[in-house]
């Protein structure tokens, strides 16, 4: 499913019509808001109208349709406000993109080593895993000044799509060992570059550019079994970095 939000990542308050209401689940006529996946959380928000205003506790695709699931049911009128949370968004994005690094640096150091999962966590932490058979935890905990140089260079990400079957034949373009992204209803894949550094598929938030990113720390590698190597990173304040 194509997704608003992947279009239009800066708009976080949309004016929109509400389609259908049963119950506590709501059908927007557009919907700014990104529901999770990939092992991004799914955005926090609210409904809001002249007189009233409700939150929303989840989202759910049907019939390639998204629908919202509201804390209470509460009688909407025809045309609402949809507001997502800027602060929860943008540490999701910083996450995401910052995941995205360190990607691109364990893929180039690690002979095209490939992901086995990644979560990012509303305190803004987040894990990626890698199947890495006997990568020394040192080497791995030493990518952290680059990521940090990289975060600093402010490099412009951007996103594009192109047919699924052209993404397959690019290597390097689909990183995870066992799951591909979806494919949107048209036949297209996206893909978030990072200039100069990293092109791969994904649907998830990013960011406009890396210097939007807190510095980060790698706080734990982790052996999870006999190949798999965990990175765990957090977001720092943004003087912390040399503390």
């Amino acid at each position: 499913m194509r997704y608003f939000c992947q279009d239009n990542p800066t708009v976080l308050a949309l004016e929109t019509e509400v389609i259908e209401q049963r119950g506590t689940k709501i059908l927007l006529a557009e919907s700014p808001f990104y529901p999770g996946g990939g092992g991004q959380l799914a955005d926090l928000g609210r409904l809001r109208w002249s007189d009233g205003e409700v939150a929303i506790a989840g989202f759910q695709e049907r019939a390639g349709r998204l629908w919202l699931d509201l804390v209470k049911a509460v009688p909407l009128p025809r045309r609402v406000e949809a507001l997502v949370d800027p602060e929860f968004r943008s540490k999701q994005a910083q996450l995401h993109s910052d995941l995205h690094i360190v990607n691109a640096l364990v893929f180039r150091q690690f002979d095209g080593a490939l992901v086995t999962g990644a979560q990012m966590n509303a305190d803004g932490t987040a894990r990626v895993d890698f199947d890495i058979p006997g990568a020394d935890s040192a080497a791995l905990r030493a990518l952290e000044p680059e990521i940090n140089a990289i975060i600093r260079q402010d490099l412009p990400i951007r996103s594009e799509r192109i047919p699924a079957d052209r993404a397959r034949r690019e290597v390097g373009l689909l990183r995870s060992l066992s799951v591909d992204p979806p494919v949107d209803p048209d036949g297209s894949l996206r893909v978030i570059e990072i200039a100069g550094l990293d092109r791969q598929a994904c649907g998830g938030t990013h960011l406009s550019s890396t210097g939007h990113s807190a510095p980060v720390r790698i706080v734990k590698i982790d052996n999870k079994g006999r190949k798999n190597r965990r990175i765990r990173i957090a977001l720092l304040p943004d003087d912390a970095e040399s503390a």
